[in-house]
């Protein structure tokens, strides 16, 4: 294929339509809004609005709390160290390029489900003391950074 034999898939580009320009072009006189009332009006088509009714959004009870300036780990297993061979150094970028997460976040954290057979030298963001027990009795180093 050579850049001049692109071309756009088939319904992605669609001609603009003009209204309100006139008779002949299929979409003049009232532009698609029909005749006389509320939504024929400009200004007053507002997203959710019930006509003074209380919004549905407003009815509905709230629950809970959403803390953004939560800390959010990229989590990993104890047992995904063991894709790393032995006397390895662990770490975010190390992870990324295994596949075995796709984004850092904030940082990495490991968890301590499975088991790890091999020493390997682990550095990331945070670990849980299960985690942190199991990588020291292989025989590796867990490091904080």
């Amino acid at each position: 294929m050579k850049l001049h034999e692109l071309k756009a898939s088939k319904g992605a580009n669609t001609p603009v339509t003009r209204k309100g320009r006139g008779a002949g072009s299929g979409n003049g006189k009232t532009a698609g809004f029909g005749h006389k009332g509320q939504k024929a009006r400009s200004g007053v088509k507002k997203a959710g609005f019930e006509g003074g009714q209380m919004p549905l959004q407003r009815r509905l009870p709230k629950r809970g709390f959403n803390n953004i300036f939560a800390t959010q780990y990229a989590t990993i297993k104890v047992s995904d160290l063991d894709k790393f061979e032995a006397g390895a150094v662990v770490d975010a970028q190390a992870l990324l390029e295994k596949g075995i997460i796709n984004k850092t976040l904030d940082g990495v954290k490991v968890l301590g489900n499975g088991e790890v057979t091999k020493a390997v030298t682990v550095k990331v963001a945070a670990y849980t003391a299960s985690a942190k027990e199991k990588i020291e009795k292989a025989g590796g180093k867990a490091e904080v950074i």
